[in-house]
């Protein structure tokens, strides 16, 4: 199985450095330029199916990049980026003003972020894993030999996945490249002796090279 990672566009809050989570922002005119742009790239791509977070910055993108309806679309709740309770709708200058340790936590330690009614980083990799997961299962049971599956979803929740097919800890899940907006990451999963192994193959756009 290909896996197509795709975080969506720009939005109003992304503008703003508002905190998004699950609330709900949307895409702005140069948003909508980056998946229609992203669109065009992999036009060539024959997928398979596209699963969608059901956030509405997602759900936009997924309607500019693969606007052609020839692809199926469905909607998960589980793709959804990290639920960040309280702290969404703030901005992040002010959280850092307020709360210096949790925000520091956030960008440059998330092995130590905690935040009550919030997700941690662990809590978002794990849902993250879960639901490619579920999605291999389905794909396993039709025919099609090596489907390619659009996944258009978040930044940290693509992150974290990525995180884990590395290997790596927690500490180091913002460590460069950046998942700027509408970045296109691939992870080819094979099976070995039954089980499933993932690899990068490409990166936010930069290809990887696999030693």
């Amino acid at each position: 199985m290909e896996l197509h990672l795709i975080r969506h566009g720009e939005t109003d809050w992304n503008k703003e450095r508002r905190v998004q989570g699950q609330s709900e922002s949307q895409l702005t005119a140069l948003g909508i330029q980056q998946a229609q742009e992203l669109g065009q790239r992999i036009r060539h791509i024959k997928f398979d199916k596209v699963y969608c977070s059901s956030s509405l910055r997602t759900r936009q993108t997924a309607e500019h990049a693969f606007g052609n309806g020839q692809t199926e679309i469905s909607y998960l709740d589980e793709l959804r980026e990290i639920f960040l309770g309280p702290w969404e709708g703030h901005l992040y200058e002010d959280l850092a003003q307020r709360e210096p340790e949790s925000h520091q936590h956030f960008w440059q330690q998330p092995h130590l972020f905690q935040v009550a009614g919030a997700e941690s980083f662990f809590d978002l990799q794990q849902r993250a894993v879960d639901a490619v997961a579920d999605i291999e299962t389905t794909h396993k049971k039709n025919a099609s030999t090596s489907p390619k599956i659009a996944i258009v979803s978040h930044g940290a929740l693509i992150k974290s996945y990525l995180c884990h097919v590395e290997g790596h800890s927690m500490d180091q899940l913002w460590k460069p490249p950046r998942m700027h907006n509408c970045a296109h990451s691939i992870v080819a999963i094979s099976a070995n002796d039954g089980d499933s192994v993932a690899s990068i193959l490409q990166y936010a756009d930069q290809a990887v090279n696999e030693e």
